[in-house]
């Protein structure tokens, strides 16, 4: 099962240290969504993170930048539904119907479908029942292009997995393991991602 982290909405000032490490320790793929962000501060951002990791990144927004970093790829979302004119490349997008998810799947790498769980971060709740997607794994729409996504944590990778989603993205229950306010050491949160590592298998 692929492991992918989702950014934190806002930049702090270990960010880039832990995006680092998370790929040292493992880490499939990252998706920068940083809403609302210029294309300055993502910018700033990928320079921090070394190169060899770019092919990694999927990136939300200003989608030049997969281009001009060697980025994996484009996501696509509410506000960026369509890829640029004459785009090549990898392309993800977000579902949130299990009929998206059939269409989509067809015209993407890999695709997120969610909210699955309660969220972390946020109030989101979960727009699927466990009978929902059951029945989907059931037909085959879920598989390995289809990764879960809000509320995933630590505790429901198994069953994540019974699902039959090809992946995990991770965002509350990574992130919240770093206190920007008072937390200088990255320990805790790569502690938590080598714990996720190894239930995911």
């Amino acid at each position: 099962m692929k492991l992918l982290a989702i950014t934190a909405p806002y930049f702090f000032v270990e960010e880039d240290k832990i995006i680092t490490s998370l790929f040292e320790e493992g880490l499939d793929s990252l998706h920068i969504y940083k809403p609302n962000a210029t294309s300055t501060y993502i910018e700033r951002l990928l320079l921090l993170i070394p190169s060899e990791y770019h092919q990694h990144i999927v990136i939300h927004d200003h989608f030049y930048l997969k281009e001009e970093f060697g980025l994996k790829g484009i996501h696509l979302n509410a506000e960026h539904p369509r890829e640029p004119d004459n785009y090549k490349g990898h392309i993800s997008c977000s579902c949130s119907s299990v009929e998206e998810v059939v269409v989509e799947k067809r015209l993407c790498d890999y695709v997120f479908m969610g909210p699955i769980f309660d969220g972390i971060s946020t109030d989101s709740e979960p727009i699927f029942t466990p009978e929902e997607i059951r029945l989907a794994a059931i037909d085959g729409i879920i598989d390995g292009k289809v990764i879960a996504k809000g509320g995933v944590s630590i505790d429901n990778i198994d069953q994540i997995r019974d699902y039959g989603f090809g992946g995990a993205a991770f965002l509350g229950d990574l992130w919240n393991k770093f206190d920007i306010h008072s937390d200088r050491n990255i320990n805790g949160v790569l502690e938590h991602f080598k714990k996720i590592k190894a239930i995911a298998g």
